[in-house]
């Protein structure tokens, strides 16, 4: 199969490309850039005004697959990952039962063979996510998981996550954690003025940051890799940063809705705001900011939890934490950060593309010749108003809905081939 797309923005900071021209993809490679690209039989895309990248991943995705098909499948998950602009992600391990063995791996890579996007399984640290016994992790490293998490739960104690760590050195994987102080995470948001006020239990910021501290040590003490999920305050960006300064292996990631929104969105009562870690305040927000900005946190994620709409629809305090959000986090981004000047698009780039490849031991995609075709290729100028009940996941539950954006994802072509296009903007040349 041949594609040339035409008259594109070629944008990869990586190969100091940032320019107007061709490309032209065969057997899952790009062999040609340049301007005017012909080749008999290829067929020919004008993407002109629209912007290519090198392929995006989401590397902090739950498929609810095994267990929970009424939330979300193998397949309607990547569905929406590609509708989202995404060419690969990495899925969480919390499924049901959850991915703590070679059979539910196999199982897993399996399902996703032909998803439009390239599956990464993570899986978990503790066999049942008991936080008692350690998984088979050579085992499963062998067999295709990219990291080990017991993410949904933190590694319940400072020992096992002592003996993760040594056993990531052997494997090298690294080792993600859903930083949380378990005993401080008894509520249901921020403790804060907003918690007191709506007289919700609160979690302190504390909670996330002690367990951040304590992982850190512990990288420092083994060597081994640790990967920070889903940061939430400004005094866990502050231990990150400086744990980086001492050339420790330390990364970390953060959610778009934690870069966007603050505590004060909970006053409705709308449980579509309710994640874990909860959202802080204007303070935390800034700081997640500047730490993408300096390179402190790597990777924007969605941390993409579909539910029910009746769990989303039980009373605050009972109703499930987590936001459908795979399908959003792109035109989000570009809409709230970057075209306001918050974040360069060559950071987001690096934060949608290179890092996440990077922490996970894999190769990152580029646009050169003998390259592999995993582009994302968005229209930045192109604005679309979100319809949470068009989402290809079955996980409607977002509090975007109604919300216009800008920067559309309209086309992904994966290993060579175009998995997601929107006619509207990609119309074939005859």
């Amino acid at each position: 199969m041949k594609i040339i797309i035409k008259n594109a923005h070629l944008f990869d900071p990586s190969e100091n490309l940032d320019n107007v021209s061709d490309l032209l993809i065969e057997n899952e490679k790009i062999i040609g850039i340049g301007k005017n690209l012909s080749s008999d039989s290829a067929s020919i895309y004008n993407m002109e005004g629209k912007t290519v990248f090198p392929g995006f991943m989401d590397m902090h995705v739950h498929l609810r697959e095994p267990g929970r098909e009424d939330k979300e499948t193998i397949g309607t998950g990547c569905k929406a990952a590609s509708q989202g602009g995404f060419t690969a992600i990495a899925c969480m391990p919390n499924t049901n039962p959850p991915l703590d063995d070679v059979s539910v791996l196999h199982y897993v890579l399996n399902k996703s063979k032909n998803a439009p996007v390239k599956v990464y399984p993570t899986a978990c640290v503790s066999k049942g996510q008991k936080g008692e016994e350690i998984t088979e992790m050579g085992k499963l490293a062998e067999e295709g998981a990219v990291a080990f998490s017991d993410d949904g739960k933190p590694v319940k104690t400072a020992e096992l996550m002592r003996r993760a760590m040594e056993y990531s050195k052997l494997v090298d994987k690294v080792i993600i954690d859903h930083n949380e102080e378990e005993t401080l995470a008894q509520g249901v948001m921020h403790e804060g003025y907003y918690s007191t006020l709506l007289g919700l239990k609160g979690i302190p910021s504390e909670c996330e940051s002690i367990a951040v501290a304590r992982n850190i040590l512990l990288a420092e003490l083994t060597g081994g890799k640790y990967h920070a999920a889903h940061l939430s305050s400004a005094k866990s960006v502050d231990l990150i940063r400086k744990a980086k300064e001492k050339g420790l292996n330390v990364t970390a990631e953060v959610t778009i809705h934690h870069l966007l929104l603050t505590h004060e969105s909970l006053t409705t009562y709308d449980a579509n705001y309710k994640i874990n870690p909860p959202l802080r305040t204007e303070k935390d927000r800034e700081a997640l900011i500047k730490g993408v900005q300096d390179g402190t946190i790597g990777c924007i994620v969605s941390d993409h939890a579909p539910h029910t709409r009746e769990e989303k629809e039980m009373e605050f305090d009972l109703a499930p934490f987590g936001i459908s959000g795979v399908e959003i986090l792109i035109p989000l981004l570009f809409s709230e950060l970057i075209l306001k000047g918050k974040i360069s698009l060559k950071k987001a780039v690096e934060a949608l593309s290179y890092s996440p490849y990077k922490i996970l031991g894999l190769a990152p995609p580029r646009i050169k010749i003998n390259g592999p075709a995993d582009l994302t290729i968005l229209d930045l100028k192109a604005a679309e108003t979100i319809r949470v009940s068009e989402f290809k996941s079955k996980g409607k539950n977002s509090p975007y809905d109604g919300k216009t954006v800008t920067g559309i994802p309209v086309m992904t072509v994966v290993n060579g081939k175009i998995e997601m296009e929107k006619t509207t903007a990609a119309l074939a040349l005859t």
